[in-house]
């Protein structure tokens, strides 16, 4: 049964107690946290040898695949706001990994692009994910199928307009 069939059944409060919706090990939510929080405990040791938080790293990520981008574009990509973001990108151009310059034909865009020393980094980091995984059981299968599903699972929940 799919969930939204769920809803059309006239369930009362204490049928879907009683059927266990509200317990903790079985909200995906819950699931996701503690996979997530799991996973950062293992990026932790391998992103501290380069020096480098998990944001940080991942907005690097995406500058060694796309370089020059601006910063709304960037926050797009990551998921980010620019509260987070411009922290984050001053503290990068701190560590002499980017820079920002505005756009000369908007100046209202900043232009993030990496220097020689941030893309010089990428050959240092290439091996963060095949080591995330080397002292476990998960396969490059595993992280493929799991990425497919995550994706297809996040593009049905952007069909939806957010409830707010």
């Amino acid at each position: 049964m799919q969930l939204n069939e769920l809803t059309k059944h006239e369930l009362t409060t204490q049928e879907l107690i009683d059927g266990g919706v509200m317990k903790l090990d079985n909200q995906l939510c819950f699931a996701f946290y503690t996979c997530s929080k799991e996973i950062m405990k293992q990026y932790r040791p391998l992103l501290t040898e380069l020096g480098l938080t998990y944001t940080q790293y991942i907005t690097l990520l995406s500058l060694w695949e796309q370089d020059g981008v601006t910063v709304k574009e960037l926050g797009a990509k990551l998921a980010l706001d620019s509260g987070t973001l411009t922290p984050l990108l001053k503290k990068l151009e701190g560590m002499e990994l980017l820079t920002r310059t505005r756009d000369k034909s908007d100046e209202r865009n900043v232009i993030i692009r990496l220097t020689d020393a941030g893309a010089k980094l990428q050959e240092k980091a290439c091996t963060v994910p095949l080591q995330l995984f080397a002292d476990t059981q998960v396969t490059l299968e595993d992280v493929t199928a799991m990425q497919r599903q995550i994706q297809d699972f996040l593009s049905k929940l952007g069909d939806k307009p957010a409830r707010e």
